[in-house]
């Protein structure tokens, strides 16, 4: 959240010069002979074949135009999930291609919806897809895990309103219209994403603080409130930080689009979008470029579902589609095999028990996780997601592992703890919109009950964010330890229930940086980025630093910014010692429009 609401790192090896393609190879090849139909038991014999395919589950909801009382089935999710920031069920919500008319399919939290299309004006509502804040007496900041994906609007006033915050994305969408982006009233509100979209008429921020939209087509950019930012938008207001606050990027130099689920006749699908490199504009012009693959090539994992069974599906060679539920593992997922889809769908959950690592990635190529949320067990786990194991060094340049709309949660939902969210140690990563977030309101909240140190290590070199949203861990946000990376878009808060000066300091520093980059490393590159402090327990903590990294040719950021929310406490600098401090009371943003 972006508004006041009423309510040392981990040791890493030695970095390792590049790169051994022979480990990659090899493990390819292991994944090869793994996918059989059948695994050998510890005694030898062979294990029952796990089935690929089947339903979909009770919460996945599959609509066509000749369904009855539509609007009503999505009225009653609507009502359970208006207000159900930490509840259990989840639901997902697909529409077959064709027309729907009249339909205002307001969105709740562990919502999803999306056209079964493979593309999106294949499934066109004529009404809108709406989120508000009436639950929240129209304060939008705290509209998170939600989601429209493949859909063509027609918006019933001319423009659809879409007002969230953090882990709420829109993609691959086209509305026919505008898209107004903050709640009725136009109270606070704190997102948010956009990618492969397109929208024909203006998006209109409004109130929104910051923003990210990439690989988008838009007819035009309403305001800008601290940080709007764009890369690879065809339409985007030109690059003008600080007033207006616009950082563009004219491409996005590798992105892949999230897959999805589609149907192709009678039989569900899932579409792989291919690697796109210095993207502009929407993917889905013209043949849509990817991969398709049958949902009988899928373990379709349901609430219940082992660690076992799901690392079994894995080792024989199935991919992964997680219908919408609560996941408890006792032992990590683990995805060892190169090109593995791993996908969640209405923000499946998955739990770690017992202290245990939730999902580990291998040294592989072409890994993809994508709409998953991994919620931090009672027991302390030292990483929710890793990718790669220690050391990881093989080159996956041309087809790299990517994350999509993977969140992590550390309290909130209940007692939780993680040393570090998410570990990154496989070079060429790709982290496409994550929200890493320890919880400063909800249940099992305090300065030691969720204790997490640490959101984002990143240990590979040439890893990309782009739609970087981490906040109130108790040190580094974000620590950058590989060579050559980028990040574009970065919102921060620091933790609020900091006790005092004594809690953070750092050394001879005082507060642990939002995002810092290593003394050892050459090459970094950052564009729009703020971070932001809301001391509530002791507002007169100083951070002496949002931002903190070595002064090197090879370094470099654009467009930084740091607030003081309601003067909660206090930056030095924004970055180092760069930049003047905030003051008082005021949330006017202390900025550096280049580093060094």
């Amino acid at each position: 959240m972006q508004v006041p609401p009423t309510h040392p790192a981990p040791p890493t090896a030695p970095r390792r010069h590049r790169r051994s393609r022979a480990l990659g190879f090899a493990a390819l090849a292991v994944s090869l002979l793994m996918a059989f139909p059948t695994a050998q038991s510890a005694f030898g014999e062979e294990a029952e074949a796990i089935p690929g395919g089947g339903d979909l589950g009770p919460n996945v909801l599959v609509f066509d135009p000749s369904t009855p009382d539509i609007q009503g089935k999505v009225d009653e999710i609507f009502k359970k999930q208006e207000s159900a920031q930490f509840g259990s069920d989840r639901y997902a919500l697909m529409f077959k291609p064709g027309t729907y008319a009249n339909i205002n399919a307001q969105i709740g939290f562990y919502t999803s919806i999306a056209g079964l299309g493979l593309k999106p004006d294949d499934t066109t509502f004529n009404g809108d897809v709406t989120v508000d804040a009436g639950w929240f007496d129209g304060n939008a900041t705290q509209n998170f895990w939600r989601s429209a994906e493949n859909l063509a609007l027609n918006p019933v006033s001319g423009t659809n309103r879409w007002a969230v915050s953090q882990a709420a994305p829109f993609r691959r969408m086209h509305v026919k219209g505008g898209l107004n982006l903050a709640p009725d009233g136009y109270g606070w509100a704190s997102g948010g994403y956009i990618a492969d979209s397109k929208i024909d008429g203006q998006v209109g921020p409004y109130s929104q603080q910051q923003w990210y939209t990439r690989d988008s087509s838009i007819g035009g950019w309403g305001n800008g409130v601290w940080n709007m930012t764009f890369s690879g938008v065809e339409g985007a207001p030109a690059q003008s930080f600080p007033e207006p606050p616009y950082t563009t990027l004219d491409t996005t130099p590798v992105s892949r689009e999230k897959p999805f689920l589609y149907l192709d006749g009678d039989d569900y699908k899932v579409f792989v979008p291919a690697k796109r490199t210095n993207a502009r504009g929407v993917s889905w012009n013209g043949t849509p470029q990817g991969e398709s693959i049958a949902l009988d090539q899928f373990y379709v994992v349901k609430p219940g579902a082992t660690a076992q069974t799901i690392n079994a599906a894995v080792d024989q060679g199935l991919h992964l589609l997680f219908t919408p539920g609560v996941y408890h593992v006792d032992e990590p997922i683990e995805i060892n095999r190169a090109n593995t889809v791993a996908l969640g769908l209405g923000l499946a959950t998955i739990i770690p028990d017992n202290g245990v690592t939730a999902i580990k990635v291998g040294d592989v190529d072409g890994v993809k996780l994508a709409g998953l949320l991994v919620d931090a067990g009672t027991q302390n786990s030292p990483v929710l997601v890793q990718v790669g194991p220690e050391g990881a060094s093989a080159d996956h340049s041309a087809n790299p592992t990517s994350l999509q709309d993977v969140f992590v949660r550390v309290g909130g939902a209940g007692a939780g703890k993680a040393t570090t969210g998410m570990v990154v140690n496989s070079d060429d990563t790709i982290i496409d919109h994550t929200w890493l977030w320890r919880a400063d309101h909800g249940d099992g909240v305090g300065w030691e009950t969720n204790r997490s140190d640490y959101g984002l290590q990143v240990n590979g070199d040439d890893v990309l964010a782009t739609g970087l949203f981490v906040e109130h861990f108790n040190k580094y946000d974000v620590r950058w330890s590989g060579e050559n990376g980028k990040t574009i878009f970065f919102q921060n808060e620091k933790a609020y229930d900091a006790p005092d000066q004594a809690a953070i300091q750092n050394g001879d520093i005082k507060g642990y940086a939002g995002y810092k980059v290593d003394d050892s490393v050459t090459t970094h590159e950052g564009w729009g980025m703020g971070s932001y402090c809301f001391f509530n327990v002791d507002p007169t903590i100083r951070q002496q630093h949002g931002f903190q990294a070595p002064v090197k040719p090879g370094v470099k950021f654009h467009d930084l910014l740091v607030v003081s929310l309601g003067g909660k406490g206090q930056y030095d600098h924004v970055i180092n010692d760069t930049g003047s401090p905030t003051s008082g009371t005021d949330t006017i943003p202390s900025q550096v429009v280049s580093f060094p």
